[in-house]
């Protein structure tokens, strides 16, 4: 009997860890601490100058017009979205120069930091794309440090696949793979 339990002690512990997994999952920052502020929608002013009311749960409706909902010209940074090839957290040559203008803005603005959020497309188990995120974040960072970004103006968070479209067609998932530059108030 006793070495019956001594051969089933490993499997049972495996299958307790495997069974448990990551339970954690990332959290974006409180709007209060963001550039963007509460979304609480209303009337503002975009970049043309035209008032425009803005659905407090379309952001990105309000990102592409190119403000925010303090009605601050965004159009600097929604470029910097940097797109990965799949399974990578590798930076291509043609993404860096939105690191760049993102390196530059920081200069521009010392007030302000960027949290960089990692992305995944829906392929590959929870964990595993919550680890490509991280490292895809981790990447970005690494880059940006070094052309001269402080890290104390750069912050990494991973939501994996968390917000990826799911069964995705190649176009969807190319958007999906990705890193995003949020702009935080210091």
């Amino acid at each position: 009997m006793n070495t019956a339990l001594k051969k089933l002690f490993p499997a049972l512990v495996c299958a307790a860890l495997a069974l448990t997994g990551c339970t954690k999952k990332p959290t974006r920052p409180d709007p209060t601490a963001t550039i963007l502020g509460p979304q609480t929608g209303g009337s503002n002013i975009n970049a043309t100058g035209v008032d425009t009311v803005v659905d407090p749960n379309s952001l990105l409706t309000a990102r592409d017009a190119g403000f925010d909902l303090n009605g601050q010209d965004r159009t600097t940074l929604q470029t910097q979205t940097v797109y990965f090839d799949f399974d990578s957290q590798v930076i291509k040559a043609s993404e860096r120069t939105k690191l760049q203008e993102a390196a530059k803005y920081l200069k521009e603005h010392p007030e302000r930091r960027l949290l960089l959020e990692g992305h995944c497309d829906w392929r590959g188990t929870a964990e595993y794309n919550l680890g490509l995120g991280d490292r895809r974040a981790a990447a970005v960072k690494k880059y940006l440090a070094t052309i001269e970004v402080s890290a104390d103006k750069l912050e990494t968070l991973s939501k994996g696949s968390l917000e990826s479209v799911k069964n995705g067609d190649e176009a969807a998932m190319g958007k999906d793979r990705r890193v995003e530059l949020v702009i935080l108030q210091k």
